[in-house]
């Protein structure tokens, strides 16, 4: 599929990672999930496990991931569900994990993330870690299995971003905070743009070699472990409103909650239906395609894609910086 038209499939908001895969076949393929001992990952990997592919979990704490491998198995009848170490913040934990894999790979579902750290916290290279873990280590991760995923033919890449993308775009002067006062949401923001830079540059890059990547929004989610560093009250306020039944609000933009269930559905969604087959470079929420924002509706539309998220200039700066970055 080559149309430049933005995809629109039959399901919406509130479908689940079950009924978007639903009649699909993964039987022979292989897929890895980073971030997958809970939460949103581990429902991705479910899904996938559901329809057949063998499904590596790749996660910090491997103790927490053998407990959701055996889940996962227990609950598809699928034994080829694995679980190997992966620190993002930690090049050469990821060296490691990328230097052991063999044969082909049909699917990367770069899901794991942290968000709103309340000080700043940067990696021993210097690089702020939200920045650090939400891209840079899944830049390295991609370009690792780089050849696997070329081996594969017509492999998909999922780079879960966030609504969250619109609070900044990547501030290239100073992405690390050296010159300006450090904000949790504006450094998340700027990964999460960093997120649809690379599936912007990534398709770009790959596309000979038949690896397509897309950005996906899963929605707001509060049970899952990435909310953990959200200020105390405002947690509070958010799971309130959810319990109600209410709209929630962040940065001043309504949302409705989702479910694991429903937020996991947009990445299982764009890693494995046919509608995707040759569409690289895009953003997707609600299982669908997103708008494409004027730059005064930034921060304040509900959803949509922010413009800067999708420059090509900007994404070919940060794959270059990223490069330099990680030494690859």
């Amino acid at each position: 599929m080559t149309t430049t038209q933005r995809i629109h499939t039959s399901f919406g908001e509130e479908s689940t990672a079950a009924e978007v895969i639903e009649g699909i076949d993964l039987s022979g393929k292989h897929a890895v999930v980073t971030g997958a001992a809970s939460g949103l990952g581990a429902e991705t990997a479910r899904a996938l496990a559901g329809a057949g592919a063998s499904v590596t979990l790749a996660v910090r704490n491997t103790d927490a991931g053998e407990r959701t491998a055996t889940d996962i198995r227990k609950t598809t009848g699928n034994d080829a569900v694995h679980v190997g170490r992966l620190d993002l913040a930690d090049q050469a934990s990821i060296a490691a994990f990328t230097n052991a894999w063999t044969g082909p790979l049909h699917i990367l579902v770069n899901n794991a993330g942290v968000m709103a750290l309340p000080t700043l916290e940067r990696t021993p290279d210097g690089w702020e870690l939200q920045f650090a873990s939400n891209h840079l280590g899944h830049f390295a991760l991609a370009l690792g299995l780089h050849d696997a995923l070329a081996a594969a033919g017509n492999a998909r890449i999922v780079s879960l971003s966030s609504r969250g993308h619109h609070a900044s775009p990547v501030e290239f002067d100073d992405i690390n905070f050296n010159n300006r006062a450090y904000d949790p949401w504006l450094a998340y923001g700027q990964s999460k743009t960093a997120n649809v830079l690379f599936a912007v540059e990534a398709s770009n890059r790959w596309a000979t070699d038949g690896i397509t990547a897309n950005a996906v929004h899963p929605g707001v989610i509060m049970s899952t472990n990435l909310s953990r560093y959200m200020d105390p009250d405002q947690a509070a306020q958010l799971r309130a409103a959810e319990a109600a039944g209410e709209f929630g609000s962040i940065q001043g933009a309504p949302f409705r909650f989702k479910t694991i269930a429903q937020g996991s559905a947009t990445s299982v969604l764009v890693a494995t239906s046919p509608q995707m087959e040759g569409i690289g470079g895009r953003y997707f929420e609600d299982n669908n395609e997103a708008e494409k924002l004027s730059a005064e509706a930034v921060g304040s539309a509900p959803g949509g894609v922010a413009p800067y998220a999708l420059d090509p200039d900007a994404a070919k700066r940060l794959w270059e910086l990223s490069l330099a970055a990680t030494g690859a």
